[in-house]
């Protein structure tokens, strides 16, 4: 570290008064409670720091919050790392971002070998089917929640509509659909046809310090967090071939890494895209039961990739025996998907302290989110029809396609399942824990009774 440009870091240890260790003990309790999706994860980080511990104002909270809701990738985490990084710098940063992976990947490993190993057992599986009527009424339960905040305007409601039309009908894909939402809402607002509300500065906290940096250190964080992300996909495309399943994962879910806004139930329409029907990965009941794994366990829901990297490799292991296939394809999926996190708040977070109310980066981030909306709708409606019918078809429309049910193949218990976890959801509230612990359980007692 420079002497001449200050960091956060031990000097701002000494000056806040929160030691390291102090600081990983908290991020460890956050990371193990850090259950319910981004919403609930981020609203247990401001209770414990923000509440309890006062390390940060509201102010400084909703700004990191603010960036990170901008970057692809899984917000929570990343808010993580930026709050690290203000506390105890680089060290900071990868103690609390890592710690709140941690629990999670270790979770979803251990299921995904299980769930491969046994998910076709009668009992597995049952559990598995009331997984899904839960994981569909959470997904509509988060639709409502995100509508209800960024579906304001008519203008925000048209972009949800559209949003939705693209990519169920005309399968226009994830990342130019948050592209082109982004860019509306920034010439929108530059136009002053779509003005942002925007917070005003609120000055800096006592606790934390603004770190400057030189267009030279700038460069060498690029360049270190580059290579450790991109040198194991080039290396592997080379050893291995593209057409390898290794190599595969670690290009794809590298893309992913670029354009998953919005969090998992956005992006999981991206990946059922691909990984169900280009690649042939998983069926379309597995991405079910791998985001009821990530729903079950602490961490980002976007741990459900893991889940994917583990089945795609397990079933094409190569030279390797499968469970250990597995693993390295559920490790690689992970590192391309989380290591760019770091990437993004290693590099911009000096830059985004520094940028305070602008309007024009409001107003895109405000479109992003209302087509978002319109994603998440999607990934609602192939959950339901994947859960609720046991067989769906392509149907032409206009040369595009749409997918419909086969309405002989009607489940009537997935329906009563998911009706039943609707209510809980929506009428009497519900928490994500419940739920699925009620509809798991009663997938079971319908496999006991031979009704499924």
């Amino acid at each position: 570290m420079s002497t001449a440009v200050p960091q956060p870091g031990e000097a701002d240890a000494r000056r806040h008064g929160v030691s390291l260790a102090e600081a990983t003990a908290a991020w460890l309790r956050i990371a193990l409670l850090s259950f319910g999706g981004p919403a609930g994860q981020i609203a247990v980080m401001h209770r414990i720091v923000v509440d309890e511990k006062r390390w940060v104002s509201e102010e400084r909270f909703l700004h990191a919050l603010n960036y990170c809701m901008l970057l692809p990738g899984p917000e929570a985490q990343q808010l993580a790392t930026y709050l690290g990084w203000l506390m105890h710098g680089t060290r900071g940063g990868l103690i609390a971002g890592g710690l709140f992976i941690l629990p999670g990947a270790l979770a979803i490993m251990a299921l995904s070998i299980v769930y491969v190993a046994f998910g076709q057992l009668g009992i597995v599986a049952a559990l598995f089917f009331g997984l899904k009527a839960a994981v569909l009424a959470i997904v509509l339960q988060a639709v409502a929640r995100v509508g209800g905040r960024a579906l304001k305007t008519g203008s925000m409601r048209a972009l949800a509509v559209v949003a939705l039309l693209a990519i169920m009908i005309f399968d226009v894909p994830f990342p130019l659909i948050v592209l082109g939402a982004g860019l509306i809402g920034w010439l929108g607002n530059r136009s002053g046809l779509m003005p942002a509300r925007v917070a005003s500065d609120g000055g800096d906290d006592d606790l934390v310090t603004t770190a400057d940096r030189s267009s030279a250190q700038t460069l060498r964080v690029a360049a270190v967090w580059l290579v450790l992300w991109l040198a194991p996909v080039a290396a592997l495309l080379i050893g291995l071939g593209p057409d390898n399943v290794f190599s595969q994962l670690a290009v794809f879910f590298s893309k992913m890494a670029l354009v998953t806004f919005g969090g998992a139930y956005a992006a999981l329409a991206y990946v059922a895209q691909l990984a169900v029907d280009h690649y042939g990965w998983l069926r379309p009941g597995e991405m079910l039961d791998g985001l009821g794994m990530a729903e079950t366990t602490p961490g980002p829901l976007i741990m459900v990739l893991q889940f994917v990297g583990y089945v795609a490799a397990y079933r094409s292991p190569g030279v390797l025996p499968p469970v250990a296939a597995g693993v390295l394809g559920g490790l690689l999926t992970t590192w391309v998907t989380f290591a760019p996190c770091f990437l993004w708040i290693f590099l911009g977070a000096p830059y985004i302290e520094r940028l305070r109310g602008n309007a024009a980066l409001s107003a895109a981030l405000a479109a992003i989110t209302a087509a978002v909306v319109g994603v998440m709708l999607n990934l609602a409606l192939w959950f339901a029809l994947h859960t609720i019918f046991r067989e769906v078809r392509k149907l032409p429309v206009a040369g595009m396609s749409l997918d419909v049910p086969v309405l002989a193949s009607f489940n009537p218990w997935a329906a009563l399942l998911a009706g039943v976890a609707m209510v809980a959801v929506f009428r009497f509230k519900a928490g994500t824990g419940v739920v699925l612990l009620l509809c798991s359980g009663a997938g079971l007692a319908l496999h006991l009774a031979e009704l499924v």
